[in-house]
């Protein structure tokens, strides 16, 4: 839902995005973090679901917009959540397997995945200039992965790439139930029924943390839902096209934090190939936003 004149402050948006990736890539570094002490991913995950719901009733509560969690639409909320953990240990694998500047590089195919899938779901016609950006993002990909001499581990890698199709995947369901439901009761209901699919993994894989394991497990779940916060706030006072190119910038954080902490810096395979990823993302928004000015209610 675009965001009503008198809220439309497209400065204050853009700094609120990238305050968000920041945030996110915060919570990758600490998901790394805590796998590298033997967290399973699984337990990641639970712990990540159940610190996000009381925060948000108490965002909600303080705003007096508890109501906003009712849904009508129960069972699309419940498909997405089984979808979006799918899609959420898959790039959390990720996060634990790679380095994070290639894991991070992996997750701007979303784009790409997405335009895809529109073509085969929402019937999008796709025409040269999304064509075009399709070639080079998944070149930059085939550049990055080198088949045959990468230093990355496959299962990682295919890992990042599943777990960015399933995210594309959810963007088109995500955009369905946004036509009857505000972008927090999406994010609660994603969390009620995660943290109980996740619950039953955990006899299998959970163990005892000391301090500083419980600490990295709740620093994921608070900086994670402070990203998704300021993501709604971006998204009520900009338009999607216009923030959405500072997902950008999480590049830089997980080089950052890469090299701070893990003393990693990306070969030159990444350097050569995730500039044409995200050139091939900037072209489809580009488009995107352009195809949205001439028609009143694009599928993409």
């Amino acid at each position: 839902m675009p965001p009503s004149s008198d809220s439309h402050r497209p400065l204050l948006a853009l700094g609120l995005r990238l305050l968000a990736i920041a945030c996110l890539s915060t919570m990758t570094m600490l998901v790394k973090l805590a796998g590298d002490r033997g967290i399973h991913v699984f337990e990641i995950m639970f712990w990540r679901h159940l610190t996000t719901v009381p925060l948000i009733i108490a965002w909600l509560g303080l705003r007096g917009n508890l109501s906003s969690l009712r849904t009508p639409r129960f069972p699309a909320h419940f498909r997405r959540a089984m979808l979006g953990t799918l899609g959420m240990s898959l790039m959390f694998g990720s996060f634990v397997m790679l380095p994070l500047a290639e894991a991070t590089t992996l997750n701007f195919t979303v784009p790409l995945f997405a335009t895809i899938l529109a073509m085969f779901m929402l019937k999008d016609r796709v025409g040269l200039w999304r064509w075009s950006a399709l070639a080079i993002g998944f070149g930059g990909v085939l550049v990055i992965m080198q088949p045959g001499q990468s230093h990355l581990p496959p299962a990682g890698a295919a890992m990042g790439l599943g777990g960015a199709f399933m995210i594309a995947l959810l963007s088109i369901l995500i955009k369905d139930l946004n036509r009857t439901d505000q972008p927090l009761t999406i994010v609660f209901w994603f969390a009620a029924l995660g943290a109980p699919i996740m619950a039953l993994a955990l006899p299998f894989v959970m163990t005892n943390h000391d301090a500083t394991g419980w600490g990295l497990l709740l620093g994921v779940g608070l900086v994670g839902t402070l990203g998704q916060l300021l993501l709604t706030l971006a998204l009520r006072l900009g338009n999607v096209s216009s923030v959405i190119v500072m997902d950008y910038s999480g590049l830089i954080w997980s080089t950052l934090f890469g090299w701070l902490i893990w003393n990693h810096l990306p070969p030159a395979a990444t350097w050569f190939g995730a500039p044409l990823i995200v050139a091939a993302g900037i072209v489809i928004v580009w488009r995107e936003h352009a195809l949205s000015r001439q028609k009143p209610d694009p599928m993409l």
